[in-house]
């Protein structure tokens, strides 16, 4: 029974991290937000609506200055307002602005903002119990080992579902009637407002595919769509 000790633990560590991360987030979303109030989002987030048989799409801006979009475990859509005032500048057009919601909305449908909270949770059960068995077979390298292989896994997830949430929001922007080449062009757009230094890390080690291959996905979606 002791051989499993370590595993037991990290399964309920796993869980009250979980628990604790919801909360965590919850909170601070909570008061660090207001519903987003924009005529001309609003405009197309009604188009959107529309094709998704929905009365509203609620949007939220969040409080902080890095731009971001996000999709809460609660099915909650935010905004940063670093990324809002992006828009409010020129730099970003309300159609760019749609596409993001639409990403985060994919994230939302198709349940990878809860499921991402549930797999940090279990990632971190996994690093825990990884570094408490390696950690006796090889000392001194084992925590490392065991975080390189949760890292490469979490990437790994992440990768996936950012090209769902990208071909779930292409085809909701193409039955709206925005089309995808907004999308793609916020992609290019991306790694200058983020300030992001795109290309120097390996893509296998990024929680994001890489830009050129996500527009390249794109545009076969989009080719495919036109031809049928």
């Amino acid at each position: 029974m002791l051989k499993f000790t370590p595993i037991l633990l990290a399964i309920l560590y796993g869980l009250a991290m979980y628990r604790f991360s919801a909360w965590r987030t919850a909170r601070e979303l909570d008061e660090k937000s207001t519903e987003l109030a924009d005529p001309r989002l609003k405009a197309l987030t009604d188009r959107m609506a529309a094709a998704l048989e929905l009365s509203r799409i609620r949007v939220h801006i969040y409080e902080i200055d890095p731009v971001n979009g996000l999709a809460a475990p609660d099915g909650r859509i935010f905004i940063t307002r670093g990324f809002y005032n992006k828009f409010r500048a020129g730099e970003v057009t309300a159609e760019e602005m749609s596409s993001v919601i639409a990403h985060e909305l994919g994230h939302v449908a198709l349940g990878h903002s809860r499921r991402r909270m549930i797999d940090f949770s279990g990632q971190n059960a996994l690093r825990t119990a990884l570094a408490m068995v390696l950690g006796r077979f090889l000392p001194g390298i084992g925590i490392w080992i065991a975080n390189m292989l949760a890292s490469l896994l979490a990437a790994r997830l992440s990768r996936s579902d950012e090209y769902e949430a990208d071909a779930y929001a292409a085809a909701l922007l193409t039955k709206a009637g925005i089309g995808v080449e907004p999308q793609i062009s916020m992609f290019r757009k991306l790694e200058a407002l983020t300030r992001s230094g795109g290309g120097r890390a390996p893509a296998w080690l990024l929680s994001h595919p890489k830009t050129e291959d996500r527009i390249a996905a794109l545009k076969t979606l989009d080719s495919r769509w036109s031809d049928a």
